[in-house]
């Protein structure tokens, strides 16, 4: 059974929320702690923003690689010949 293009993309934007929120707290302790400076919370919030869309993107397109391989793979191992 694959998982539809719907599902990874929830699961993808899922993973990736929790990733972000993780990333926003070190970036409130880690930024000042190396650059003895701080970062105002609306700038900290934007500057994560084109580097979540990108993670977004680049794991969607990896777990459908992936989900496209398992299924050929289990179609070779039926002898199903069908795409």
């Amino acid at each position: 059974m694959t998982q539809s293009r719907l599902s990874s993309f929830y699961e993808v934007c899922f993973n990736i929320m929790i990733g972000y929120s993780i990333n926003f707290v070190a970036n409130l302790v880690l930024i000042p702690l190396f650059l003895h400076t701080s970062v105002p919370l609306l700038a900290n919030f934007l500057m994560g923003l084109p580097y979540t869309a990108i993670a977004i993107i680049r794991q969607y397109v990896i777990r459908r690689y992936f989900n496209a391989r398992l299924r050929a793979a289990a179609q070779k191992l039926a002898g199903d010949t069908t795409p």
